[in-house]
């Protein structure tokens, strides 16, 4: 009776420790999304206007409805030129970001042609604080979402735009303001899921419904003197103060803040998820795992 006891308990503890072992094995891939947005309020952002203060919702634009972070435009008159932008309060520099959008109604009255459904995503951007007051667009890179219009005409999506930034394209910067990415069109109101697969200041790469749709290196800052490709940056009509970025052209932007954009035409976004590139990397601690990009030694835990 004691010797069946003892095997039991062996074979128990054999199954017990090879379980374990394998669940800590699974772990270490099983990669951990985490909500930058709770689908309640807007905790943890921060709402930048043109010539506003810090954390003005102007005219309500900014709204939390059945879970999805709306930009809303129903209280506006005309939109005069208040560009907005919501920043998450913590800045990434390794990361994967997705959501899911979609365009909604009309655009507001007075925004400009070129906004009709389009919207962005900034990327890399500086802070909601070191924005001059009437800034129009941060320093950033923007992961741009368009939606087809009424002509029909191809109209991509998943575009990169450089507001104050450049990037390369093959082994070129390219100064163009905008980048088109080869995205089909999206018409209506279907929603729509993006993802950017942001690296530091090495690459990034920009996916609608799971299909990459564009790659660039080496996010930087731009010029302020003309070159025989472009003719600096549009500092100051983009609100930029020149003085805060003068010595800072060719710098290449590794980190920064995530932030939506409002720019006419009301849009949704929901399930606004972030997985964390940048950990500890060592095999022998608790916290390992195995997709980290950017060692943090900071973080591991024994």
């Amino acid at each position: 009776m004691k010797t069946k006891l003892a095997i039991t308990i062996a074979i128990s503890i054999a199954i017990s420790c090879k379980s374990e072992k394998k669940t800590a094995l699974q772990n270490t891939d099983t990669e951990i999304w985490m909500p930058i947005f709770n689908g309640k309020d807007l905790s943890d952002w921060t709402i930048k206007f043109t010539g506003e203060d810090l954390n003005v919702n102007y005219k309500n634009t900014f709204v939390v409805e059945d879970s999805m972070l709306r930009i809303k435009y129903d209280d506006y008159k005309t939109f005069n030129n208040k560009f907005a932008h919501i920043y998450y309060n913590t800045p990434y520099s390794y990361y994967k970001l997705r959501f899911d959008y979609r365009f909604t109604g009309e655009q507001t009255e007075g925004g400009a042609h070129w906004n009709v459904r389009n919207s962005g995503i900034m990327l890399h951007s500086q802070s909601a604080e070191s924005n001059a007051y009437n800034q129009n667009f941060p320093v950033s890179v923007e992961l741009q979402l368009l939606g087809g219009l009424n002509n029909k005409k191809q109209r991509p999506t998943g575009n990169v735009c450089t507001p104050g930034t450049a990037v390369v394209m093959g082994d070129t910067i390219n100064y163009k303001h905008c980048i088109r990415s080869n995205s089909k069109t999206y018409f209506g109101g279907q929603w729509v899921h993006a993802e950017a697969v942001v690296l530091g200041g090495e690459s990034m790469a920009f996916l609608i419904e799971k299909d990459t749709v564009l790659k660039f290196t080496r996010p930087q800052i731009g010029s302020f003197e003309a070159n025989g490709h472009y003719n600096g940056e549009h500092w100051k009509d983009w609100g930029i103060n020149p003085a805060d970025w003068k010595d800072q052209t060719g710098k290449i932007v590794t980190e920064g803040y995530i932030a939506l954009q409002a720019e006419s035409h009301p849009i949704d976004f929901k399930n606004i998820e972030l997985l964390d590139l940048c950990g500890c990397m060592d095999k022998k601690a608790k916290n390992y795992k195995s997709y980290y990009l950017k060692h943090k030694p900071e973080s591991c835990e024994y």
